[in-house]
């Protein structure tokens, strides 16, 4: 086998490459505005190391929020320079306003200007080069599938759009079938050489998406050890799957889910779920009292705009599975529920215009930091769902109860990285972002989540 593998980014590698890349070009572009022209507002040297560690700060968050590390938004130019100006906006404002770290304001004020130009057009020169090199053909990551073809379609959907550089070559057949692939361009190869195949197509990686395992014939299997002998890589879809979305195929695991997904060690470490504690009263403390600026509006919003009680208590499952009464403004007309249960649906007529507004910004879960502080619930962790459709859901989405190991939260993966969900195949891909969240739960997820919460926020995308 002698296949000549092109060069390629995993999509950690991307990500990192991007922050990095980021914040040198940023103060590549500073240092040379400030050799070559008359700028001494922000100036790279020994002494003032302090004034460029703030700024990565400020630019990393922000970058964050803004989204300027989502690959998909990326590789788009357009968006990606919208998400840049608004980076640079916000990261000017704070850099200017934070004192004593940063240096103080130039007497003449366009230096100010100069600053915040020579952030814009330093990062989009960068992201200008990553577009045209690193997003483009040559960089794809060339891969082979070997599965079943009932299920390629959805195989190929879900990776194209979560990673567009991973591009799915071709595919071998494991079924006994005479169904043929629809997708133009995604050609279909004998396994009879599966060496041979990946040496002409320059293919960079196998992935195996059998989910029965008798259909992998022993010529398919020895050919696999063989290539993996030789060091080629070969990945289980679910890996992949997992790897690329950020979600546990719970669907795709079966029986050998409890040896798949082991918990994280931090739901037993006892410094970690102090300091998750912690965090929990403290930002539950600053959301009571940044909620009481919002309380005059809302009580008049709801006079107006939602004509009944203020407040809204509802039965949810919480921590293995112990029922609580979970507080929210109201958003729907009193008796929503006259005829029983019902999914919340987008646009859903029985919510009200100024309820609405409420939960696309989500104000009108404020009064949940109050559960925070009971120990009901936490700032972290699966959004807690009603008996009624928890009953429902767990018969006919395996494993579903599992999001119940720990405590619900006010915000989670699922909700920073899916939109509404009404259906039984939303609560599927929500719990996959659950269990995904109780897999890896880290001290460092947790900071993502709060971040990438502002930016749902901010982006108008309320659950």
């Amino acid at each position: 086998m002698s296949s000549k593998k092109g060069m390629h980014f995993e999509v950690s590698e991307r990500k990192v490459l991007l922050r990095i890349l980021d914040i040198c070009s940023v103060l590549v572009g500073l240092y040379f505005v400030s050799s070559v022209f008359t700028f001494d507002y922000f100036t790279i040297t020994k002494e003032n190391w302090l004034w460029s560690l703030v700024l990565v700060f400020y630019l990393t968050i922000f970058g964050t929020i803004f989204e300027l590390y989502d690959l998909k938004a990326s590789s788009q130019l357009d968006v990606t320079f919208k998400n840049i100006v608004l980076t640079a906006s916000i990261t000017v404002l704070f850099y200017l306003l934070t004192p004593v770290i940063t240096p103080f304001l130039p007497e003449k004020r366009i230096q100010v200007v100069y600053f915040y130009l020579t952030i814009i057009a330093a990062m989009f020169l960068w992201r200008l080069a990553y577009t045209t090199l690193i997003s483009s053909p040559r960089f794809y990551k060339r891969v082979l599938l070997i599965g079943e073809v009932s299920n390629i379609e959805n195989i190929v959907k879900t990776i194209s759009t979560y990673d567009p550089n991973y591009k799915i070559h071709g595919f071998v057949d494991c079924e006994d079938s005479n169904n043929k692939i629809t997708f133009t361009g995604l050609k279909e190869f004998d396994s009879k050489d599966l060496s041979s195949v990946i040496s002409k197509e320059n293919i960079s990686e196998i992935v195996v998406a059998i989910y029965n395992p008798d259909r992998i014939t022993p010529n398919i299997y020895n050919q696999l050890t063989a290539l993996l002998e030789r060091g080629f890589i070969i990945r289980e879809y679910t890996q992949v799957f997992e790897e690329i979305t950020k979600r546990v195929p719970v669907q795709f695991v079966g029986k050998d889910f409890y040896r798949y997904f082991p918990f994280s060690r931090s739901n037993q470490n006892k410094l970690y779920m102090f300091f998750h504690r912690l965090m929990d009263i403290i930002c539950s403390i600053i959301g009571l009292v940044f909620g009481l600026i919002f309380v005059p509006f809302i009580i008049i919003g709801n006079l107006i705009g939602n004509k009944g009680p203020l407040f809204y208590t509802q039965e949810r499952v919480g921590k293995n599975g112990k029922p609580f009464k979970i507080i929210k403004y109201r958003t729907m007309v009193t008796h929503a529920e006259s005829n029983g249960a019902k999914w919340a649906q987008k646009n859903d007529v029985r919510v009200t215009s100024f309820g609405r507004i409420l939960r696309n910004t989500r104000l009108d879960e404020i009064p949940q930091f109050i559960n925070v502080l009971r120990g009901d619930m936490s700032i972290i962790g699966p959004r807690p769902e009603r008996p009624f459709f928890v009953k429902e859901l767990s018969q006919v989405i395996p494993f579903y109860e599992t999001r119940h190991t720990i405590k619900p939260g006010l915000s989670g993966w699922a909700q920073v990285n899916s939109r509404y969900g009404a259906s039984i195949e939303d609560s599927l891909e929500k719990l996959q972002y659950d269990l995904y969240y109780i897999k890896h739960r880290s001290f460092f997820l947790d900071i993502n989540i709060i971040v990438k919460t502002i930016s749902t926020v901010l982006y108008y995308r309320g659950q």
